[in-house]
């Protein structure tokens, strides 16, 4: 059975010395009954879609169903392939990423929801970038992959992923987390250390809400996975430095769904509040229904 609570994993693993990757995996293995092999095999093909989803719209411009957005992660990895980026080039790469695989979505493409569609893009972007800025191989990021999906399990069991539940610290604050840990492994760090970056990572949202224009995943969600991949890799950085968080991950999730709970329902994924009922956002909603499209982004 899945232990639950990260202090506990945490020393489970160091007893045994082991990864949180392993661990997902062989729990994976026990569950599904499928051989260790099928189960990489597998994830190899998650692996897949996320490289040809963070790469799509970075080649060329694609634009939402509804016209709303579209071509910002074209437009940004043209400013970032003149050396322009003030971020450095991992950082710069990953979000570029991140927009790619939002963009995809919106325009209704081939993504994985890693943990959820409005966070589809940090994951993805944090392993891709991390692998292609320190040369590591394929099997490393499926192994990050593995540990970004034990983050997401023991936040899925103690609190939520949905936007619509927890506003979007439950989504793009989880995918944060998860892959500011993913980083942490694929690069040599211990399960102490990632679980320390992904509780800095969610800590630091806490609160965002979920505030989607015209209910669609688009504005601001898109940017947003921009804003949270470099918040995942400045966390794994940091706890790769030997920072820690002084609040254990367990009790950052417990309070991201207190919380949440908290959260007006205007704030959850209702597009009752926040951006969604600005002038532009009303705006923007009102092109919408009326068959316009809006070149405002």
């Amino acid at each position: 059975m899945f232990i639950l609570k990260a202090e506990e994993l945490t020393a489970y693993l160091e007893e045994r010395k082991g990864a949180l990757w392993e661990y997902a995996l062989e729990q994976e293995e026990i569950s599904s009954g499928k051989s260790r092999e099928e189960i990489r095999r597998q994830m190899e093909q998650t692996l897949c879609v996320m490289e040809r989803s963070a790469d799509m719209a970075r080649r060329e411009p694609v634009r939402s169903v509804s016209g709303l957005t579209g071509g910002n992660a074209w437009k940004y990895e043209t400013y970032r392939s003149e050396e322009k980026s003030i971020l450095g080039k991992i950082p710069s790469l990953a979000a570029g990423m991140a927009l790619s695989c939002s963009e995809v979505n919106a325009s209704m493409q081939c993504i994985v929801a890693c943990p959820t569609a409005g966070s589809c893009g940090i994951v993805p972007a944090a392993v891709l970038a991390c692998a292609q800025g320190r040369g590591l191989d394929r099997e490393t990021m499926v192994e990050g992959l593995f540990t970004a999906s034990a983050v997401g399990i023991l936040i899925g069991s103690r609190a939520t992923l949905a936007g619509a539940e927890g506003g979007c610290q439950a989504e793009c604050g989880s995918a944060a987390a998860m892959a500011a840990a993913a980083v942490v492994e694929m690069l040599g760090g211990t399960p102490k250390m990632a679980f320390h970056a992904a509780a800095m990572a969610l800590k630091s949202v806490l609160g965002l809400t979920c505030d989607p224009v015209a209910g669609l995943v688009e504005i601001p969600c898109i940017k947003r996975n921009a804003s949270g991949e470099v918040n995942a890799l400045l966390c794994a950085d940091l706890a790769l430095a030997g920072v820690e968080s002084y609040i254990p991950f367990d009790e950052v999730v417990d309070a991201m769904y207190a919380v949440g709970k908290a959260m007006p329902k205007a704030l959850r994924e209702t597009a009752k509040g926040g951006l969604a009922v600005t002038p532009t956002g009303l705006r923007m909603k009102g092109n919408l229904e009326a068959g316009k499209q809006s070149t405002c982004e």
